[in-house]
């Protein structure tokens, strides 16, 4: 049923995020072990947000029924609907990378201290990305009923299992569901700052930062291979090793091929600190408006929409 073996272990993770979240619930830990376990649960609903992204980019299943079903499964897990993140983020991200129609671009912030820069990407790209999905949602009700079906389905089932369980007990959902959710797409949308801020958009190889370390990749489903994914973004997560080192390794700048995220986190945003370019010049950070992604999407032609309305579908 599973179009690559490797996806044995997306299921894995989900059945992690399971496990956390329900026995959380059932055993109702306290002091410093309730903090650990919100912890954990966070980051394990975090990768099954790097698993939202992967399956709007290249189902899992063979069958689209299955795929239907598994989306309402992650978006549980995520805990906000899987075909919600499809439009902006491949037809403004992906599409127009860093550009005035990339909603998610690095330069919406600008603080002196990076560290801040860091920490409030989400909330400076937060609203666009919203805005501009649910624009989207308008322009394909019509013209894709079965995406906007699907959606409808996503949201259904993610408000109304959260809302129900916040009536049972607030307290256990804010600890176990509310929290590793907004963690979720908090890192899920900042990842993308360390993916990107400072490389060169307009390079065929410099365009993306990667973090390539074995341990990190295994974790979160080679996530770090990100500049192969946006030359290749169908390509299945399990081979974009293999691709990075065939096409990129050979030419990338060495320092945007880094071998530790931790390590990198720690000269980006506490010391030295500095928010330069990859290659160390100092970088201009030009705060220009937002362009409308949708509509220039749709002036490129329905039939690309509609794609990626049947990819969050399939």
């Amino acid at each position: 049923m599973l179009r690559y073996a490797a996806d044995w272990r997306t299921i894995f993770f989900l059945c992690v995020y399971a496990s956390l979240a329900i026995g959380g619930w059932m055993l109702d830990p306290s002091g410093p072990v309730l903090v650990a376990w919100v912890v954990v649960t966070a980051i394990s609903s975090w990768i099954c947000a790097i698993i939202a992204h992967n399956t709007v980019h290249s189902p899992v299943f063979k069958k689209r029924w299955l795929n239907r079903l598994f989306q309402v499964w992650v978006s549980l897990s995520y805990g906000f609907p899987v075909s919600e993140y499809v439009p902006g983020h491949n037809l403004s991200h992906h599409k127009f990378t860093q550009e005035a129609e990339d909603v998610m671009r690095t330069t919406k912030v600008n603080f002196r201290w990076n560290l801040l820069n860091f920490l409030f990407f989400f909330f400076a790209v937060g609203p666009a990305v919203t805005r501009g999905n649910y624009e989207y949602k308008k322009v394909m009700k019509k013209k894709l009923p079965q995406w906007n079906r699907q959606l409808l389905f996503e949201i259904l089932a993610v408000w109304s299992v959260k809302v129900a369980l916040t009536l049972l007990d607030w307290r256990k959902a804010i600890a176990f569901v509310w929290i590793p959710h907004l963690f979720a797409v908090w890192g899920i949308t900042t990842v993308n700052f360390l993916q990107h801020d400072g490389c060169d958009k307009d390079h065929p190889v410099n365009h993306s930062r990667n973090f390539v370390g074995a341990a990190f990749n295994w974790f979160t489903l080679n996530n770090g291979f990100h500049g192969i994914h946006h030359q290749t973004p169908g390509l299945h997560w399990s081979l974009t090793p293999q691709a990075h080192r065939e096409k990129y390794a050979p030419t990338i700048h060495p320092a945007l091929d880094q071998p530790s995220l931790f390590v990198y986190m720690f000269k980006a945003y506490v010391y030295p600190a500095r928010r330069e370019m990859y290659d160390g010049r100092p970088m201009v950070v030009d705060q220009k408006p937002d362009v409308d992604w949708v509509k220039a999407s749709r002036s490129t032609g329905t039939a690309e929409l509609g794609a990626v309305g049947e990819l969050a579908s399939s």
